[in-house]
């Protein structure tokens, strides 16, 4: 084992002593030696020990690499390529590909991958789950192919999705604008009553609110930007801010007067603190308000109220619902939803629009009618009605 700690007189100051000394040979034959950089612990050491030999190996088509050192090297690759939550949830899905650990990659065939897609069908997950984690296999492979020249030629073409035509789609829930007056009429508190105001007439989702702080929110123009998200629990973090979901996410949202009036006195609240600051976070000062907490008020409210259980993101879907139901056009709702493309409002609302459909088919049956209703009026009484028109 190269991995060694090394004497104390060379420990760093903040305490890394461990290292890794190999020698090997480079792509042109030629032998070397090297020495890492100090690691606190063993194990970091011998990671970097591993990633370090994966490197070498990124050109050599005879390597011997595993699965598990495929997307080990595949995650360390991503830290200096991704956001912290999208890191995050390779890490939340690189478990379920310890199945294929010991398999040597360039051993992989149809039998392993049917055997790890048996494996995965045993968990009880959604469909839309298994196939977010098959996406990430597919990742995987297409990484070792462009970095290691991997093949898997005659397996990829092979793999499909997880589909299943037992299962009952999930019926999308919201509110109508009288169930979500009826939930909001009980809630005293002036932060909460902001805080799902601005879900529901905004659209936001719920990181995106949670991260708003004070400069987002324009008083002058009765405008509010989003221009982040936040986090919880990513990589042992209490929470993180990062980008929005999406390019489109950074958006500026017009307010109702209702909403900004009440977004007027709850900042009037927060000046009254003598360490105030325009950074505070629009819903909980100094520390954004915890997820926990929003839940059990929304569950609260909506018992009090008497409406029904919908999940905080289904404020979102009543936005959606509010906005096509009063006549808003397909691309401003995508607009205003800060989805990338025009489809994915489409695919996700489209039941939403049928009601506008019948309504195109009622415009055209008028128009029927009442040509119809022309040409069973005399001739005499049709010219005497221009004439009159003409009047």
């Amino acid at each position: 084992m190269s991995v060694h700690k090394l004497n104390q007189k060379k420990w760093t100051k903040d305490g890394r002593k461990w290292c890794f000394r190999t020698r090997y040979k480079d792509l042109s034959g030629k032998a070397k030696e090297y020495q890492s950089k100090l690691f606190f612990t063993k194990l970091e050491a011998q990671e970097a020990e591993r990633i370090f030999f994966l490197e070498l190996d990124k050109y050599r088509p005879d390597n011997n690499m595993t699965f598990k050192d495929l997307y080990l090297a595949f995650y360390e690759y991503q830290k200096d390529n991704v956001k912290e939550t999208t890191l995050n949830t390779y890490k939340d899905r690189m478990r379920y590909m310890e199945l294929l650990d010991n398999i040597k990659v360039k051993e992989f065939n149809l039998q392993h991958y049917e055997m790890w897609r048996k494996k995965i069908l045993e968990y009880q997950l959604s469909n839309r789950t298994r196939n977010y984690i098959f996406k990430f296999l597919k990742t995987i492979m297409n990484y070792g192919t462009k970095w290691y020249g991997l093949n898997f030629n005659q397996i990829y073409p092979k793999m499909t999705n997880f589909t299943n035509p037992n299962e009952i789609k999930k019926e999308m829930d919201f509110w109508t604008y009288e169930e979500f007056n009826q939930f909001i009429s009980i809630e005293e508190d002036l932060m909460f009553k902001s805080f799902f105001k601005t879900l529901y007439y905004c659209g936001l989702r719920k990181g995106e609110a949670r991260a708003l702080n004070w400069n987002d929110i324009d008083f002058k123009n009765n405008s509010i930007h989003i221009n982040k998200g936040l986090s919880d629990n990513v990589n042992g973090k209490k929470y993180i801010i990062s980008s929005p979901k999406t390019l489109t996410s950074n958006r500026t949202l017009p307010l109702p007067k209702e909403l900004i009036n009440d977004l007027r006195k709850l900042k009037e609240y927060a000046i009254s603190f003598t360490n105030f600051k325009n950074e505070w976070f629009v819903f909980g000062n100094e520390l954004p308000i915890g997820d926990d907490i929003i839940r059990r008020r929304k569950n609260n409210n909506c018992q009090k109220a008497n409406v029904k259980q919908i999940r905080i993101h289904d404020f979102r879907h009543s936005c959606a619902s509010l906005l096509i139901n009063n006549g808003a056009d397909i691309t401003l709702v995508a607009k205003f939803l800060g989805h990338s493309k025009i489809d994915e409002t489409l695919n996700t609302y489209s039941h939403m629009f049928k009601n506008k459909l019948n309504n195109i088919i009622n415009l055209i049956d008028n128009l029927n009618e009442n040509d119809k209703n022309n040409n069973d009026i005399e001739p005499y009484e049709k010219e005497k009605n221009d004439y009159e028109m003409c009047l």
